[in-house]
């Protein structure tokens, strides 16, 4: 790996860290990045995911006073999590690659909805938990809605942080601290099942000098990521997300044009 772009990953993967235990989306960072220095979607996919479980357990270090008594919703939420992390690994491996190549600029774009439109969804998720006492919960539903952000998170990994933080916003009695505490927990938990998958049945796939890069430098803004992203304007973060997602967006349509 050449000294530049392991640089530039260094720095993607460090910025990745810091938003991902703040909300999510850090993939939108780095995957971008991986994408335009040529690796292949799917090998990005893969490395990046195994990468970034460095920073989720920086994340659930940093906010483990808020999953204090949440051992129950834990016990209840994760394997709901963990089987859609499991069903979006074997989706990534067993379907062609040119399927994710065609797929993959559809959930950017998705993706990039959820981050522009977040403060929409961060002041319905506060009506909905001010109606929350007045309502029974659906606990099927909130299991159905994790297992589709777990499947999304084992595919692509994208947006799931922010997907599960407006779902547990909503579903959840608590905090938005609490939600995505637990997010952080879930979000990891689909990054590591979909590693051992990939480590089984991909092994050939992995770009380990990029999972190690990642890993180091998603470590450190996950631990840091408190002290640093708050210091930040929310709409220069999600600015700054939208534009590397456009980058990753207009190089695979650039190759699926060419191709």
């Amino acid at each position: 790996m050449e000294a530049v772009n392991a640089a530039l990953i260094a720095l993607g993967g460090l910025w990745a860290g810091t938003i991902n235990s703040i909300v999510g989306s850090g993939t939108l960072v780095t995957f971008p990045i991986l994408v335009a220095l040529g690796y292949a979607p799917v090998t990005a996919t893969i490395s990046n995911a195994m990468g970034l479980i460095a920073g989720n357990l920086g994340g659930v270090y940093g906010y483990r006073r808020e999953l204090a008594g949440l051992g129950r919703t834990l016990a209840a939420l994760l394997p709901a999590s963990l089987l859609g992390g499991i069903s979006g690994a074997w989706l990534l491996l067993h379907l062609p690659e040119s399927v994710f190549g065609i797929v993959a600029p559809f959930l950017i774009v998705v993706a990039l909805g959820f981050v522009v439109f977040q403060p929409r969804l961060q002041a319905w998720v506060r009506e909905r938990q001010a109606a929350q006492a007045r309502q029974k919960s659906r606990p099927w539903l909130l299991l159905a809605l994790v297992f589709g952000a777990g499947v999304n998170g084992g595919y692509f990994v994208a947006a799931q942080g922010v997907l599960l933080l407006g779902i547990l916003g909503v579903f959840l009695h608590g905090s938005m601290q609490q939600a995505n505490a637990v997010k952080n927990v879930l979000v990891l938990g689909v990054n590591v099942v979909a590693a051992v998958s990939y480590m089984l049945f991909a092994f050939d796939r992995i770009n380990w000098w990029v999972v190690l890069v990642i890993a180091a430098s998603s470590l450190a803004g996950a631990l840091f990521g408190s002290a640093i992203g708050r210091r930040l304007r929310p709409a220069v973060l999600r600015g700054i997300i939208v534009v590397l997602g456009v980058v990753a967006l207009w190089t695979m349509i650039a190759k699926l044009i060419g191709a």
